[in-house]
């Protein structure tokens, strides 16, 4: 039986992801996941409550997000024992790397660009508490400001997300080809170069 409620719990995460990939936000609701998961919209209730519970399960569940882990390259213990500007510079890299395997993830967010309600500010939130982790893990007071900090993480993850999905429909940007490998490398050697002289310059200081 428990076997049983693990599958079906699989197959309605699985069709909430598909539904916001394919339809966005304004034809998601329970009827919807019900029918593409082929279950019982009750059983949807009985598992997961109602509607925003049920996409915090799916942000939470690591397929929707990354997890600290994997931003931190699997071994989160290592990587606080390194400077600050390595540990953010290798956070970002790992993040660009692990979004760009979300392709629903990335037709999510596309989503979220033009579609703004409650259920969409559901993932939003668990974004910003996995940024919040983050920062609590590997940031302190290493003698960077605060402010500082926030606005170069900000602006860097957001350039990321941004190329990810952009990525999905258009082949470059400017002379980056952002569905290549070389190309993202690229992108990777310039968060590492501003990593280096933004935040690693204030650290010497």
């Amino acid at each position: 039986m428990a076997r049983d409620r693990q599958a079906t719990e699989k197959k309605i995460l699985r069709a909430v992801g598909n539904i916001l990939a394919r339809e966005g936000f304004h034809k998601f609701g329970v009827n919807a996941v019900a029918r593409e998961a082929r279950a019982d919209k009750v059983l949807i209730y009985r598992y997961f409550g109602g509607m925003p519970d049920l996409l915090r399960a799916y942000a939470n569940a690591g397929t929707y997000w990354p997890t600290i882990e994997e931003v931190a390259g699997g071994d989160p213990e290592r990587l606080r024992g390194k400077p600050l500007h390595e540990k953010m510079a290798t956070l970002l890299c790992h993040f660009a790397r692990a979004i760009r395997m979300r392709p629903v993830t990335l037709e999510i967010l596309a989503w979220e660009t033009i579609e703004r309600n409650e259920l969409a500010k559901v993932l939003e939130k668990v974004r910003e508490d996995f940024s919040k982790d983050l920062s609590r893990l590997f940031v302190g007071e290493q003698g960077v400001p605060a402010g500082d900090m926030v606005a170069i993480v900000s602006l860097l993850s957001a350039g990321i997300n941004y190329l990810a999905v952009r990525s999905r429909k258009v082949g470059r940007y400017g002379d980056v080809n952002i569905r290549s490998e070389e190309g993202w490398r690229r992108l990777e050697f310039a968060i590492l170069t501003i990593c280096e002289r933004c935040i690693g310059s204030r650290e010497a200081a």
